[in-house]
């Protein structure tokens, strides 16, 4: 079992929690770990009818949530057990920063959570806004390598193209997400814009924030090194 790794000197937006509370969360991970793997469960009970509805060759792009949470699980565990994978810690960063970030925007200008009276639009702003900032704790242990952060960056960059550009099977594969979002056929909405717009600058977002991190990390080694 690997031991926890010391915070990295990082300025406030790269690392934003401060480093009692990822050492907490690090030091608590098999609590973590079945916080998500609940997460996931009900996340995919979530999308069982859009799941129904979609052709199974796209089932991988649909449920987005809950893959990003299971890849945290497989992030957080892949360190636990020594294994440690960049790829997979690639896929939970950017995957849990941005859907989790995502769905708090969708829930503020779609949904209009912060007025509404609904407890679920609540439960869901508050328990993604979580999701995008465990993302955080994971470059305490991950190195986000240029060919990692490139696989996880491709492969949400692609679940953003069927999801609100170009599908390739069936209907567009976006999230239904509240009555201005729930049909894939129209996007002419408004609704849409918001939501593909925050898909994508998040996905470009994550991957800077990856980069970032790493090239902090090289500058930091290499004065480091009297270079």
């Amino acid at each position: 079992m690997s031991s926890i790794p010391v915070a990295d000197d990082l300025p406030v937006y790269l690392s934003p929690l401060p480093d009692q509370i990822e050492t907490f969360v690090l030091q608590y991970s098999w609590v973590v770990i079945m916080i998500n793997i609940a997460g996931s469960i009900f996340g995919f009970w979530y999308y069982r009818f859009q799941l129904l509805n979609t052709p199974l060759a796209m089932w991988p792009v649909v449920p987005d949530s809950p893959f990003a949470t299971m890849l945290m699980v497989g992030s957080l565990l892949s360190w636990r057990l020594g294994r440690n994978r960049n790829w997979i810690h690639a896929l939970a960063f950017i995957g849990n920063l941005k859907y989790g970030l995502w769905v708090v925007a969708v829930q503020i200008f779609i949904n209009d959570a912060l007025v509404s009276q609904n407890p679920y639009y609540w439960f869901l702003l508050i328990s993604h806004f979580g999701m995008g900032l465990q993302a955080f704790v994971i470059y305490r242990y991950a190195e986000f390598s240029v060919p990692a952060v490139g696989i996880a960056t491709s492969w949400f960059g692609f679940n953003d193209l069927v999801d609100y550009f170009t599908p390739i099977i069936g209907d567009y594969h976006h999230t239904y997400f509240g009555p201005r979002l729930a049909s894939t056929g129209d996007h002419t909405i408004p609704a849409h814009d918001v939501a593909a717009t925050a898909a994508v600058c998040l996905t470009l977002l994550a991957m800077f924030l990856a980069f970032a991190i790493r090239a902090r990390r090289l500058s930091s080694a290499v004065a480091g090194n009297g270079g």
